[in-house]
């Protein structure tokens, strides 16, 4: 049930998409104790993004979850910051990470909800 959509001006080749999108996934699967079969990610590059009148490397992340605590977001913020530091080259005060914590009983799978 995790959920992490990343938005960047940042171009990438194919196979380093999967590659983000994959380590991305673990690092979820990890910082919020569920399994990553569980785990989805979104990448969606788009040149049109400006943050603080620059067209410089920017990302946007929203990141969702059932039970997602204040602890796990602010070390999620870090994680993801360095892994898009060190992937795509953004420097972490060009990344804005918007976090959710959603009811289970709000986040339906396989015909049902969680709750």
């Amino acid at each position: 049930m995790p959920l992490m959509k990343l938005r960047t001006n940042v171009s990438l080749a194919d196979d380093k998409t999967t590659e983000l999108m994959s380590e991305l996934s673990q690092l979820l699967a990890s910082e919020t104790g569920k399994p990553e079969r569980y785990v989805m990610v979104e990448l969606k590059g788009d040149r049109n993004m400006l943050f603080g009148g620059s067209a410089d490397p920017v990302a946007y992340v929203e990141c969702k979850s059932i039970g997602l605590s204040t602890a796990q977001a602010k070390s999620l913020s870090q994680s993801i910051s360095e892994v898009l530091s060190a992937q795509l080259h953004i420097n972490a005060d060009r990344v804005y990470i918007e976090f959710s914590n959603c009811p289970a009983e709000f986040w339906g799978w396989n015909g049902s909800t969680f709750g």
